[in-house]
């Protein structure tokens, strides 16, 4: 699984909830972007992009 090579975000678990409130789960993946930091591309999720400067190109 993906993960931010910062935070070590990577993915977190949900409810699909229909009508009939007949609950299944789900998967919700981290919202990963690939980003060129020192030569190097990493996977950053967005909430680490916002909050380092360095990232914000």
């Amino acid at each position: 699984m993906s993960e931010c090579n910062f935070c070590q975000k990577t993915h977190g678990t949900g409810n699909n909830v229909p009508h009939s409130k007949k609950k299944t789960k789900r998967s919700v993946r981290a919202n990963l972007q690939t980003r060129t930091v020192k030569g190097c591309r990493v996977k950053v999720c967005t909430t680490c992009i916002k909050s380092l400067p360095t990232l914000t190109l």
